[in-house]
């Protein structure tokens, strides 16, 4: 968010899994969003630190602030909640302009995927975003959130657990018409994860050919890249109607 902002000179410091734009690579890392480096924070002297409710916890958000740093918490639970992040951290470090373009221009892009969706059959999709076990997202999530922006179904959407765990068995109950597998882990095979669902062939994604890799920073980061992500997610589930 704040490199859309336009703060590339401003950012002294950024979380381990911080990966863009490219030029985010170049900036000193400070840990993870559930373990921070504060010896490396303190060197870096902010004015602000922007922390996320997910993972930073209010300990940790105290200790910063007992250092003597401001510190501004999100939280969005989805599409919505992350518009109002952008809004609000562009009120906070004073780029209220910036922050109004990136929203609108997500918000125009969001209502043409509503429009192209609309009155179309919705697919039912399983979207994994673990191996071993089998994780996949439930109510509450981003993933859940867009799967129903994009016009489909999440058949674990009446889970009340935000990311829970199903065995193959309820999968193939489920029959999930789309199968959405997330590239959340750099480290695993994910050609092997895809042969290993078709062989499956009574669950109808596998008897279609519809057993799609998404690529996980454009779906589970509450950033403007979300867009992008909603975008694939219904050319994946309604590919007739969008084009490359």
């Amino acid at each position: 968010i704040l490199f859309t902002l336009g703060l590339d000179e401003e950012i002294v410091g950024v979380s381990t899994h911080s990966n863009f734009p490219e030029r985010a690579e170049t900036r000193p890392r400070i840990g993870s969003y559930i373990s921070l480096d504060y010896e490396r924070i303190v060197s870096l002297k902010p004015d602000l630190v922007i922390a996320t409710a997910v993972g930073n916890t209010r300990e940790m958000v105290k200790r910063l602030e007992r250092f003597g740093f401001p510190t501004y918490v999100v939280f969005p639970k989805n599409l919505d909640g992350i518009l109002l992040s952008i809004e609000r951290i562009g009120q906070v470090v004073d780029r209220n302009k910036e922050a109004v373009r990136i929203v609108e221009e997500m918000k125009r892009r969001r209502e043409k995927v509503i429009e192209l969706t609309r009155g179309l059959t919705r697919p039912t999709v399983f979207l994994q975003i673990g191996e071993a076990p089998i994780v996949t997202v439930g109510k509450g999530s981003f993933a859940d959130d867009l799967i129903r922006l994009a016009g489909g179904k999440n058949v674990a959407g009446d889970e009340k657990t935000m990311y829970p765990r199903f065995g193959l068995e309820e999968i193939i109950e489920r029959a999930p018409e789309v199968i959405l597998v997330s590239s959340m882990d750099p480290r695993a095979d994910y050609g092997k994860a895809l042969r290993e669902w078709s062989q499956w062939k009574t669950i109808p994604a596998v008897k279609n050919g519809r057993i799609h890799l998404i690529d996980s920073d454009l779906i589970d980061r509450p950033s403007p890249r979300i867009i992008d992500g909603l975008e694939e997610m219904a050319r994946l589930l309604h590919p007739e109607r969008f084009k490359k």
